[in-house]
């Protein structure tokens, strides 16, 4: 799907989302439903399912983007929890816990800066996420592709919850630095 426009600037996104207009909605799919879909299907682990989330998670967006505060967060960050909260009802309506294997071979997405062209494959990503330390890495992976709530990370890897919270909220701090414009 070809937009008139190539680029935006997340805050130009963000308004054109919020007049509804077509060519944002299709730049937001275009350069966003790649790493929501990731995000999804690694919790879900069924492709199918992952795209039914995926398309409920755009409708989500699309239905509240006028609730989305910048000065909250990102855009990514703000539509990446709008997809794995639903990939984690999706798990949990199944009856079943979210996916979890080999925490190790498990590329990280994070605050992404889809405007700029610094990061332009999963390797480079991986190597920046590879950079935290092991224990900050496992949070990250556990929280955001894997689906686990703070409360299940604490539970399952025995570690109190304030400890849990802390080394996400650092993790994502060390990330941000590589990720700013």
């Amino acid at each position: 799907m070809a937009t008139s426009k190539l680029k935006y600037s997340e805050e130009e996104l963000v308004l054109a989302l919020k007049r509804n207009e077509r060519t944002a909605f299709e730049f937001l799919y275009d350069h966003y439903s790649g790493a929501l879909f990731n995000i999804i299907s690694k919790t879900l682990r069924d492709e199918e399912r992952a795209a039914d989330v995926l398309q409920e998670s755009f409708l989500k967006i699309w239905k509240n983007i006028a609730s989305y505060n910048p000065e909250k967060g990102r855009l990514f960050t703000w539509i990446m929890n709008i997809a794995r909260n639903g990939a984690i009802d999706a798990a949990r309506v199944e009856g079943r816990k979210p996916a979890m294997d080999d925490i190790e071979n498990k590329a990280v997405l994070n605050e992404r800066d889809v405007y700029e062209d610094s990061l332009t494959s999963s390797s480079e990503m991986k190597a920046i996420v590879n950079m935290l330390r092991p224990e900050r890495k496992i949070l990250i992976d556990m929280a955001y592709f894997q689906g686990y709530t703070h409360e299940e990370i604490s539970e399952e890897l025995g570690i109190p919850l304030g400890t849990v919270k802390s080394r996400i909220r650092t993790a994502l701090q060390e990330l941000k630095q590589y990720f700013a414009v």
